[in-house]
């Protein structure tokens, strides 16, 4: 069996994870919203968490798919901060 040995970038990007899911079982619980600032940062923080941990251990496709979950989750943050700032004028 191979040895596995985990540093302080796999548990960056075990927090990552967990913000990730904890944040889709939040949304499908009905305990966040989608349009909720807190969601999308809450996105953006688990792909930029997961995204450092594949400097240290690179995968191409884990690479691209957090690149733009991070994107995403970006322009999501900006309008739901928009859609907030209109409400309140």
């Amino acid at each position: 069996m191979a040895d596995i040995t985990l540093g302080w970038p796999d548990l960056v990007g075990f927090i990552g994870v967990g913000f990730l899911l904890s944040s889709y079982a939040a949304l499908q619980f009905g305990r966040i919203s989608a349009d909720a600032p807190l969601y999308s940062i809450l996105n953006a923080l688990a792909a930029l968490m997961i995204l450092f941990s594949l400097i240290f251990s690179f995968n191409a496709a884990s690479f691209v798919i957090e690149f733009f979950w991070l994107i995403i989750s970006l322009v999501g943050l900006v309008r739901s901060l928009r859609k907030r700032r209109n409400n309140t004028e």
